[in-house]
């Protein structure tokens, strides 16, 4: 096996962290502006039809997941004086601010195939430029440090960051840049408002990935020295990539995610229905429902350590997404039992409140622990194989998670379908027994999938214990080996 130095496990400062976390602002605006905006303007502001929009969105989707591996793979086999990762970030930078905000500047009086055309090339080169940011820099936290609740700590920055940095663009979208003014009165159906909200987010985007990549680059010297990697034929490189994915300590997180992407692209797909049609909540009581994300964020970056180091990362991932199942069915059961409030009720609200915060909460606690545990899998990988592959296997999980996802919102169409829920239904006027059926089928859809990535993830079998062993072996490895001829004269 070749011989690779590692970084000694070790605390990180605070600046570190947090100049670490605040690139994924990036991530989690250009999430918020994907899922919340991009369809309504293109469709209903610019004039091309939703099918056609959605088409572009999947295929860039697709596009961009399948190069996230190969991103992965040429950052691990990167070799420069801004080592592996630090070129890819900083490449990342201008791409993405320029095609963030041309993304919003589509060309005006041009047929309805240019404008698919722009919108697919466009949303494909902004979703990989952000992966080439993206990727790099979520392998660098199996590389800031060995330390097995350290990495923990540095993904909860990450994702605290992300989903504030898109939930906070959010409220500054519906409450400042279309906001109630007797001068714009189409509100989101007003293009010049898509105009300032290019001008304000992309430039937040780019600042956000180059503070972030600028802050860790003093970082840079104190990570590994790597020999140059071994070239290797395209079929060789091949075997060894999936043996690498399909190893048995990776292998239960690579397949548990796919189910636990599918359950989370079904509850996307299908949410906003049941809230509509199910509950009849209005559209203010939606809006306070999704504030809900904010404190279950904050509730998730201030738990998950401590439940980590009490249960350790599996069992407390495990306990998340039985408590993740339980908030989401739980309520519907009740409606169904006749033991929750009625609809129109005053504690309808804020009990799905308080559920809809425990479900970002556990969701979000458990994907900190799943890429806390794939960083410790790199290290299992290392002493196995000699092999650096960190960009690989977390390229590998975010491929996942983008392609699948969008399969279980394809799945919630077709459930749509299956219980013949209408077009054009406004709430209060679809017939019971579809609601009803929409909300069986959507419950026990989720108890399959939630489950079966509860019981795959269960074949983690990676401990603290076995983490300590493989960094303990591989210093040792690293350790400088006597000169025995010297001795011997």
């Amino acid at each position: 096996m070749q011989q690779v130095p590692l970084q000694a496990a070790a605390k990180l400062p605070m600046s570190t962290k947090l100049i670490y976390g605040l690139g994924t602002v990036a991530f989690g605006i250009k999430d918020n502006g994907f899922n919340a905006l991009l369809m309504i303007y293109y469709n209903q502001v610019i004039g091309l039809s939703a099918g056609w929009v959605g088409a572009a969105i999947m295929i860039a989707m697709i596009a961009d997941a399948v190069l996230d591996p190969i991103v992965g793979q040429w950052s691990d086999s990167l070799r420069s004086k801004w080592g592996r990762r630090h070129p890819f970030m900083y490449a990342s930078v201008l791409p993405v601010g320029i095609l963030y905000f041309a993304l919003w500047m589509p060309p005006a009086g041009v047929s309805d195939v240019m404008l698919f055309a722009y919108l697919l090339v466009i949303t494909s080169a902004t979703r990989i430029a952000i992966g080439v940011y993206e990727i790099p820099s979520t392998a660098l936290l199996a590389e800031f440090t060995q330390d097995y609740h350290e990495r923990t700590v540095l993904v909860a920055y990450r994702f605290f960051f992300g989903v504030v940095g898109g939930i906070l663009m959010g409220i500054v979208v519906f409450s400042m840049i279309f906001a109630d003014d007797p001068a714009s009165p189409g509100g989101l159906l007003d293009a010049s408002g898509y105009h300032r909200y290019a001008a304000i987010a992309a430039p937040l985007m780019a600042m956000a990935i180059f503070i972030s990549t600028l802050g860790t680059h003093s970082r840079i010297s104190s990570l590994a020295k790597l020999p140059p990697p071994q070239h290797e034929g395209i079929l060789k490189t091949a075997r060894n990539m999936f043996s690498t994915l399909f190893d048995r300590t990776n292998a239960p997180i690579l397949i548990g995610s796919i189910f636990g992407s599918m359950a989370g692209g079904l509850n996307a797909g299908l949410m906003i229905y049941l809230q509509t049609y199910f509950w009849q909540l209005s559209a203010d009581q939606i809006a306070a429902l999704t504030s809900a994300g904010l404190l279950g964020v904050v509730l998730a970056f201030v738990m998950v350590l401590p439940l980590s180091k009490s249960f350790g990362k599996k069992w407390t991932t495990l306990a998340l997404y039985s408590l993740t199942l339980l908030a989401i069915v739980l309520p519907v059961a009740l409606r169904l039992l006749g033991l929750f409030p009625d609809n129109g009720s005053p504690a309808l609200v804020p009990l799905l409140f308080a559920f809809m915060a425990v479900v970002v909460m556990s969701v979000i606690a458990a994907s900190i622990l799943i890429a806390s545990m794939v960083a410790d899998v790199t290290d299992q990988i290392l002493l196995k194989t000699g092999r650096q592959s960190e960009g690989l296997i977390f390229s590998a999980t975010t491929f996942v998670n983008k392609t699948i996802s969008g399969t279980g919102v394809l799945v919630s169409g077709l459930i749509l379908t299956l219980v013949g829920f209408p077009e054009g239904a406004k709430p209060g006027q679809v017939e019971q027994s579809i609601v009803t059926n929409l909300a069986i089928v959507f419950s026990l859809a989720t108890l399959f999938f939630t489950s079966a990535a509860l019981i795959i993830t269960s074949f983690y079998p990676v401990s603290e214990e076995d983490h300590q062993s493989a960094v303990e072996e591989l210093a040792r490895k690293r350790a400088p080996q006597p000169n025995l001829k010297q001795e011997v004269s």
